[in-house]
């Protein structure tokens, strides 16, 4: 058996970064050698202790929106070598594809069991990445979205599209564009069936993300 995986935790709940550690050596594959609970202790720790992997949850100071994603980045270009795996308990599809942008390795949220963590941290260790199925699930939708080719909607589907984004029922939609409800389901189901989804909210949100609307 190798080395154990030199960890740090940073967290801003000292309770929880104790409990935290307390499970993970538990098992002879890890060692946390270091924590910390706001930005700057965190690349000081990181700096001192030299980690494999940061474990980082999202936010770090009260107040502060996401800190954790600021940290991320600042770890990827000052400790390209060391892995990051977010643990939070946010699950947000944007947040998970900033994270990930950011540099994160992995993403897994803290409802995950001990046995999937541990798992985490030694594949992002390693080089590889480690997503809860729900993250995974994100980061799979937002890849194949971002190497599919736009859409071709025509411009009554975008129309149509763009009502939909402000709430609007498929009667105001006809009332709007002076066309009947039917034909606005016609081109919703355009839409949906172009988009790749199969609903008219999934539908909305494929397109903000890829600039139709």
């Amino acid at each position: 058996m190798g080395a154990p995986i030199r960890t740090v935790l940073i967290d801003d709940h000292a309770l929880l970064r104790e409990g935290l550690r307390s499970l993970l050596e538990r098992d002879d594959d890890v060692v946390v050698v270091g924590e910390a609970g706001t930005f700057d202790a965190a690349l000081a720790e990181i700096a001192h202790c030299a980690p494999d992997v940061v474990v980082v949850d999202l936010k770090l100071t009260a107040g502060t929106e996401y800190e954790g994603l600021r940290l991320i980045r600042e770890i990827a270009k000052r400790n390209p070598g060391v892995a990051t795996l977010v643990l939070t308990t946010f699950l947000d599809d944007d947040l998970v594809v900033r994270a990930v942008r950011a540099g994160a390795k992995g993403y897994v949220v803290k409802d995950v069991d001990t046995t999937e963590l541990i798992r985490a941290i030694r594949t992002v260790s390693t080089g590889g990445s480690a997503f809860d199925p729900r993250s995974a699930a994100i980061v799979l939708r937002t890849v194949s979205g971002e190497h599919e080719a736009p859409a071709d909607l025509t411009d009554r589907e975008r129309e149509v599209l763009k009502l939909l984004a402000d709430g609007k029922s498929n009667a105001d939609i006809g009332r709007t564009l002076f066309i009947s409800e039917s034909t606005v389901k016609f081109h919703i189901r355009n839409v949906i069936r172009k988009l790749g989804v199969s609903k008219r909210t999934d539908a909305v949100y494929v397109a903000s993300k890829r600039g139709l609307i």
